[in-house]
């Protein structure tokens, strides 16, 4: 799957005015929720934070895909505000397009989302290092967990990339760093304080990991490895119906509320791609795995030969 197909919609699509829509809804609920709801209790204000910064890091996924408009630097200028703080949208969109090689999916080094290590670095981490890891394999651990694990390690790489001099890096976090900035300002004049919407950020990238958690795993025909969660509830919408993770990584072009209808339409067939790989919802998800690892932290089957 080349980056061209993923990088440029086709351009007589229509713009799609309900995903736009549902970005004037993203940002009126994070105002309303800042300037209203936390003026009256910053204990409903956080979790409500929470739930608006998951759907905006859904609605970024989104727009590096080519929605809601053909014109990319539109789409980009849809996100400029980055309400979960933490990570550059040119960063998340380049890193992201190529996890979207499916013949690299899960590769300790040529994955960027991948969540396994070398067999070799896994042996020579600390005692500490190892069961922390454990730990975040789990659902649990990578809800509490994944999010400063993952801000860390992200942090680190670009901080060796940015003294190397790529421009990249550089760029993106000299464009990232002012959408803070103003973020921040505008949570300062409302009724939310910093540390409350820190947290709530920090939450919001939690319930995403419920999603990431499980979305790809190990296995040596490319199309195995991308999941299935037939889910229909609020963390399906929350997440844009990227549950269905397999039809995206196939239509990587479709927009969020199509893909429901693709997978009814050729369900056995993604089924009969995937080998399998499916959960009916995240209750069946959070039965088996909060407590439990869904698979091993060193990749199972490294090296490649």
């Amino acid at each position: 799957m080349s980056d061209a197909r993923i990088r440029k919609p086709q351009q007589s699509m229509p713009p799609e005015w309900g995903t736009f829509a549902l970005i004037l809804f993203c940002y009126g609920t994070w105002l309303a929720v800042a300037f209203g709801v936390a003026s009256w209790s910053v204990g409903v204000a956080i979790p409500m934070m929470a739930l608006v910064a998951a759907l905006h890091s859904s609605l970024t996924h989104e727009a590096l895909h080519g929605h809601p408009f053909r014109k990319k630097w539109l789409n980009e200028a849809l996100m400029a505000l980055p309400l979960t703080l933490f990570i550059p949208y040119n960063r998340f969109r380049d890193m992201h397009l190529a996890h979207h090689r499916d013949e690299t999916l899960t590769d300790p080094y040529d994955d960027p989302e991948s969540n396994y290590l070398d067999p070799a670095v896994w042996n020579a981490l600390p005692g500490w290092k190892r069961r922390v890891c454990a730990a975040n394999n789990t659902l649990l651990g990578r809800i509490l967990l994944g999010p400063l694990i993952g801000q860390l390690s992200f942090s680190i790489n670009e901080f060796r990339l940015a003294v190397r001099g790529d421009r990249n890096v550089l760029l993106a976090w000299a464009l990232h760093i002012p959408g803070v900035v103003a973020v921040l300002w505008i949570v300062s004049l409302s009724g939310m304080p910093i540390w409350a919407y820190l947290i709530s950020a920090y939450l919001g990238l939690g319930l995403v990991k419920i999603r990431t958690f499980l979305e790809h795993r190990a296995h040596a025909n490319a199309q195995g490895r991308t999941a299935i969660v037939e889910d229909r509830g609020i963390l399906a919408f929350l997440f844009l119906n990227n549950n269905l993770h397999v039809v995206h990584h196939q239509n990587p072009g479709a927009p969020w509320y199509r893909l429901p209808s693709l997978y009814r339409q050729e369900r056995d067939r993604y089924l009969a791609c995937n080998e399998g790989y499916v959960y009916r919802s995240y209750a069946e998800v959070f039965r088996r795995y909060l407590l439990q690892a869904k698979d091993p932290v060193p990749h199972p089957l490294w090296p490649r030969h």
